[in-house]
């Protein structure tokens, strides 16, 4: 029997730090301080890579700012060795904790695509660009596991306007016949790009799980807190063999949807200021400050090592190999075709190779 769609957003934490309701903490001090580590430095990256892209020296860029509750919660219950990820393109935390180097995302954005390839053994996919299409390689990759008696788990993630394309139907749809395990997360930031989420659907999204035969949950996708703990069980039950959940984070992007974009254009007045007042890095802060073991010094100390990851991942990336005008050809086929291997030769030709 299908469970029910559970109502109403589930919070944890609330925006000034405390605990709301009684309620009690699924993840311990010290993985709060990870995960605090994790998204402060997601925090730093999107303020480096801006900057870089604002001088020439990367590609267009999505920053996570404001949604890395959403990303870090569900990425800290994961096995990343067993796990996999399946990103879009605003989840650079889950993607580090999963082992991907900052200097090889780096290397990417900087257009070193062979650079930037993904370590053998670090199991995460590419990011996506193209809405909803990493969905389906998601549920495939769920279900290879499972027909495969491995006990991994995927993490898939979405933003709020992939829910309006056919893959994201699709792709639940096939999670839901073949009990896949497989975690859907819908970062709802309520707007795709211009877009509001008002104009996107008229329900709520959590509550589409239900036609596909598994249960969806609303959080706070601002509490690092209500995120970490419906992870954990959508996870469990994943592991368990009870198939997939879709979690809708309800978060707000603190800044542009990529660096093509201004904000201020399409956001209503007042509205960027109010969801700053309810932005996740700030309360976690609070939080750990009322345990007695997050204080001035420690942020200070945090931040420089951070510093310093920052400026050697840039260093790193800047040193890595540029790109060759050959390798659009490879990685393409296993046997290339003759029509491939001519015009291979032909631009070699071209350009004295």
């Amino acid at each position: 029997m299908v469970e029910e769609a559970t109502a109403g957003r589930y919070r944890v934490l609330g925006p000034d730090g405390r605990l709301v309701d009684g309620a009690q903490p699924a993840l311990e001090p010290a993985g709060i301080l990870e995960a605090l580590r994790l998204m402060m430095l997601s925090r730093a990256f999107d303020a480096r890579a801006t900057s870089l892209q604002r001088q020439g020296r990367l590609g267009t860029f999505s920053p996570v700012k404001g949604q890395e509750a959403s990303v870090v919660g569900t990425a800290m219950v994961l096995d990343p060795s067993r796990d996999w990820v399946v990103p879009s393109y605003r989840e650079l935390p889950a993607l580090v904790r999963q082992g991907y180097p900052l200097e090889r995302m780096l290397a990417a954005l900087m257009g070193k695509v062979v650079a930037g390839r993904i370590p053998d053994g670090i199991n995460v996919l590419p990011n996506q660009v193209a809405l909803a299409t990493q969905l389906q390689h998601a549920v495939g990759l769920a279900w290879g596991l499972k027909l495969q008696g491995k006990p991994g788990v995927v993490m898939a993630y979405c933003g709020d306007g992939a829910t309006s394309e056919g893959d994201f139907h699709e792709a639940c749809n096939l999670a839901g016949v073949r009990r896949a395990p497989i975690v859907f997360v819908v970062q709802d930031n309520q707007w795709a790009i211009s877009t509001s989420r008002e104009l996107q659907s008229a329900g709520e999204f959590y509550r589409r799980a239900e036609g596909y035969g598994f249960p969806g949950r609303q959080v706070d996708g601002n509490d690092l807190l209500a995120v970490y703990e419906v992870a954990e069980q959508a996870v469990r039950r994943a592991r368990a063999g009870e198939g997939p959940t879709l979690i809708e984070c309800l978060t707000a992007r603190l800044s542009f949807h990529n660096t093509t974009d201004n904000p201020r254009d399409y956001l209503p007045e007042g509205w960027l200021e109010k969801a700053e007042r309810e932005e996740p890095i700030s309360r976690v802060r609070a939080y750990l400050a009322s345990l007695g073991i997050w204080d001035d010094a420690t942020q200070a100390a945090v931040e420089g090592e951070i510093a310093e990851q920052m400026d050697a991942a840039v260093e790193a990336a800047g040193e890595l190999p540029a790109a060759k005008a050959t390798e659009v050809f490879d990685n393409v086929y296993a046997d290339p075709p003759q029509r491939v291997l001519r015009q291979r030769e032909e631009l070699l030709r071209l350009i004295g190779g």
